[in-house]
């Protein structure tokens, strides 16, 4: 495993992590024993830094984590996010009907309580804003995360989808460690106002769906999914956008091909080109595809490589929102 620096902090993490959510939440059915078997499997490839959140099953995938994270506290940096709720208690998307956020200090409070009763750790090594509340300045929400530290809860902070502003907002009253937003060869917004700003801060970038959900793999199982599949919803997989992702999916595979490496690795092997303070989370539930994300930090990309994947997004850029509208609503741009 190879290490990158997280930030202004000095901790050493795994270059890959490993993002928890899809074993117990918006991925099809959950498999417990699969899944912790792959939770220590990632101890012995050395992948550190792993990422879940309070609303991954309301909470069933921090108890499920902490299975394997209390017997080896100290050979795993974990991150969890708050500030996702449900009106009628039933676990949800960001987008849907039910599902709102809160970013106030009183539900701060309580939701990172909590999370340490469910992962049953004293503290948190990075506690995440899962967005930016609409409804409350960001610099009282970051406030109420700053008594979190001053408290031993947490050790750093975060946020996730925070635009250039909010951060710079939120990194006055208490450094910002990590920003987690979405980030792939398909979604490539940060790259704008984001990214700057955050390398000006030394605030490192956390991707998540690095993989775009796994589009260059299953981009022709679509009909496939099951009704617990959340995928099934985004605007990348409906027809509109179908025909044009799988044309592309098929480029950026036989690209990979080409150097011996399959497309998922392709895709992560780019998002870990793109800078050494970028720590991008895969998720997986299985030992295989674990194993495949670990070897992208092993992939060398050529300025002709990362040219050519240029223009296969210029030939098919009729890829798609990332999100429903619903869930667009929350990310703060």
């Amino acid at each position: 495993m190879k290490f990158r620096k997280l930030g202004n902090t000095g901790e050493q993490l795994s270059a890959v992590g490993l993002g928890c959510m899809g074993m117990s939440f918006a991925y099809g059915p959950a498999d417990e024993q699969e899944s912790i078997s792959t939770l220590h499997k990632a101890l012995d490839l050395g992948v550190n830094f792993w990422d879940t959140a309070d609303m991954y099953a309301d909470g069933e995938n921090e108890k499920l984590i902490s299975k394997v994270l209390v017997p080896n506290r100290d050979k795993i940096f974990i991150a969890t996010k708050f500030g996702f709720r449900f009106k009628d208690g039933k676990p949800s998307h960001s987008g849907a009907p039910g599902t709102y956020f809160d970013g106030s200090p009183e539900w701060i409070k309580k939701a990172v309580d909590l999370s340490l009763q469910r992962l049953k750790i004293d503290t948190i090594d990075l506690y995440y804003a899962h967005r930016v509340d609409p409804n409350i300045p960001v610099e009282e929400t970051v406030g109420a995360m700053a008594e979190l530290v001053k408290a031993g809860k947490v050790k750093y902070l975060g946020l996730s989808e925070a635009s250039a502003e909010s951060i710079r907002k939120a990194n006055k009253i208490h450094p910002i460690t990590a920003l987690q937003s979405e980030y792939s060869i398909l979604t490539r917004d940060v790259e704008n106002e984001i990214l700057p700003t955050i390398r000006e801060l030394g605030i490192t970038l956390v991707p998540y769906s690095p993989l775009a959900r796994g589009l260059f793999a299953n981009i022709n199982d679509v009909q496939n999914f099951g009704d617990e599949d959340f995928r099934k919803t985004l605007p990348r997989y409906q027809e509109e956008y179908l025909e044009n992702n799988r044309n592309l999916a098929r480029e950026i595979n036989e690209l990979a091909q080409s150097k011996g490496i399959k497309g998922t690795q392709l895709a992560l092997a780019w998002v870990l080109n793109q800078g050494e303070d970028i720590i991008p989370i895969p998720g997986t539930k299985r030992i295989k595809y674990l194993e495949e994300n670990i070897e992208a930090v092993n992939i060398d990309l050529s300025s002709s490589d990362l040219e050519t994947i240029d223009v296969l997004l210029k030939k098919y850029p009729n890829v798609g929102e990332r999100y429903t509208e619903g869930s667009m609503k929350l990310v703060n741009n």
